[in-house]
């Protein structure tokens, strides 16, 4: 959706809980524009304008630490910018203007007025949801004062501060469950880490209805001899079964997963009705506090009989407990890896373990994107696709990232492509703490208390999410459980989804919303952090918006980093 007026121009792209904008400017309408300003109309017609953290020093020469004041008197000095407070199957009116003038007597553009639906994830044929994710706020500030959730509070799935944490993941997952009532139907789960009391206590009450409730979980790694070695994961999760009761409950029967070569890595879902699978739950989190209210993870639903019926199969074959050989023949016959590109408007599951290849596969559609990249890493970039990313390109690639890569050669071909654009979340945030920058006391509570994540070893950046193109009318969507690294291909029990076509350009949106979300959030702090060593430790500096139309300069310079991002939204 796009529109323009006086030379300046808005593109909408709807997600679900948020919605993006790019703006643009002719070379007259830059004259003298010193930034954006956006609301939403009200019932009654007043606007509610958006409010920023960036001041003119002229009129607020020393704000507080955390102060939000008016784009109206402090424009957005960017050509792209987000609502990420919107609704799902929320429509409503946006109001866009240029701001001209001077700091002290601002004027401006004429109106453009948009009217914007987000996605609806509870009647769509995907439901998307994304939690607010392990990043620094400081809304959770305004909202909680920096006082995490008690183990009591992190277990009640209506405890605000759960409820602002989850952000629509936890209640979209116990929604899934509750589908299941009665006789009829059947769910069939996959958990790697099950030790989240709401959903286990989901379970139970499903099966209370008569639902056959069936799960497939690590119960630790069974040696050769018949012994059974029990790691912190498989032990939280046999401790919780025993203590909520699980392993007596009637209708419900449990699948021990031990005969595994790696890591059993799902966290999935199917929903069975009449005895036929008819909708699947996927994605990144685990079935812990952690994942659904820490790190940040993505919970999907796909409401399609046939791709349910696939994961159907690959679940009856892991209820078996099979042996990491046999279980990798199964899979490459049932499920065999794509022959080049997806066909328009295709939809797929691919499961591990399996013979290598995938790998190649993933880079080989990436070296053939011709819009944008959007990549998560958790634990790093694997050789393949980092020798793609390596590869000198004329548009925007993005990574969002944990930590550094650990290996000097993945960290050089990363960074050879100046359009490659990088962001950290544990080491940046580690700094931010050190500098005091805004918001700072979130981290500290996430790193001295270690609410939720007590356990594992990724704190921020947990989802697994390949998105090429994804504001193109082609887009192709890449999530689920794996990692993108050689031992999810051969080692893991996983799960990914692959999507490609126009039929999935909403599943885009949504999917490039949540990844900008993050990724502007902590490449901002990456910012705020170089200018605050430029300035010695004066992290103000980089909250001081510049009082004259020569911001858009860099926006406009062709090759810039500034450039290639507006021209990418515009």
């Amino acid at each position: 959706m796009r529109a323009d007026r006086d030379g300046i121009s808005v593109h909408v792209i709807p997600g679900t809980r948020s919605v993006l904008f790019g703006f643009d400017a002719t070379e007259d309408a830059r004259n003298g524009l010193l930034g954006f300003t956006f609301g939403k109309r009200q019932g009654d017609g007043t606007v509610r304008w958006q409010r920023g953290f960036k001041f003119f020093e002229e009129t607020v020469p020393d704000p507080h630490p955390g102060e939000r004041r008016s784009t109206r008197d402090h424009p957005i000095q960017s050509f792209q910018w987000g609502d990420y407070a919107a609704e799902p199957g929320e429509s409503c009116r946006y109001v866009f203007q240029g701001v001209y003038g001077t700091p002290g007597n601002l004027n401006y553009s004429q109106e453009i007025d948009l009217q914007v639906a987000t996605s609806n994830p509870e009647t769509a044929a995907q439901g998307v949801y994304f939690n607010r994710g392990a990043i620094p706020s400081q809304a959770f500030a305004d909202r909680f004062g920096n006082v995490g959730p008690t183990d009591d509070e992190a277990r009640d799935p209506a405890n605000d501060k759960v409820v602002w944490l989850s952000r629509g993941l936890l209640d979209a997952c116990l929604g899934f469950i509750a589908q299941a009532r009665g006789s009829r139907f059947e769910l069939r789960v996959a958990a790697y880490e099950f030790s989240y009391a709401p959903v286990l206590e989901a379970l139970k009450v499903a099966a209370g209805t008569g639902a056959q409730v069936r799960v497939s979980f690590d119960a630790g790694d069974q040696h050769r001899d018949g012994t059974i070695k029990l790691d912190s994961t498989s032990k939280l999760n046999l401790d919780t079964i025993a203590a909520l009761g699980l392993d007596h409950t009637q209708n419900l029967s449990l699948h021990p997963r031990t005969l595994f070569s790696k890591i059993p890595h799902n966290k999935f879902m199917v929903l069975l009705e009449d005895g036929r699978p008819v909708q699947v739950w996927t994605g990144s989190t685990n079935f812990t506090p952690s994942g659904f209210l820490g790190q940040s993870n993505v919970g999907h639903i796909v409401r399609d009989p046939s791709l349910a019926a696939d994961y159907n199969a690959y679940w009856e074959t892991i209820s078996t407990d099979p042996g990491t050989r046999a279980f990798k023949a199964f899979n490459a016959a049932r499920f065999p890896a794509p022959m080049g590109p997806l066909g328009t408007d295709e939809m797929r599951a691919m499961f591990s373990p399996r013979p290598a290849g995938m790998l190649e596969w993933y880079a080989d559609r990436l070296a053939a994107c011709s819009q944008t990249a959007m990549f998560t890493a958790a634990f790093g970039v694997s050789v393949p696709l980092a020798e793609k990313f390596a590869i000198d390109r004329d548009f925007l690639r993005f990574i969002l990232m944990e930590r550094r890569d650990r290996k000097p050669e993945v960290r050089a071909m990363i960074r050879r492509d100046r359009d490659t654009r990088i962001a950290i979340g544990a080491e940046l945030n580690s700094t931010a703490i050190s500098m005091k920058l805004g918001g700072h006391a979130l981290d500290e509570w996430f790193r001295a208390e270690e609410h939720f994540r007590k356990k594992g070893h990724i704190f921020y950046i947990h989802t697994k999410i390949l998105t090429l193109d994804g504001l193109s009318d082609d887009p192709q969507i890449f999530s689920g459980s794996a990692n993108f690294s050689a031992p999810s291909v051969t080692g893991n029990d996983e799960n990914m989804l692959l999507m490609r076509g126009p039929r999935y350009r909403g599943v885009a949106q949504v999917y490039v919303n949540e990844f900008m979300r993050l990724f502007n959030h902590l490449y901002f702090r990456t910012v705020a952090v170089a200018v605050a060593r430029r300035q010695h430790g004066d992290a103000k500096k980089a909250a001081v918006l510049v009082p004259d139309d020569s911001w858009t300069g860099r926006y406009f310079q062709p090759g810039t980093y500034h450039c290639r991002k507006r021209e990418l939204f515009r």
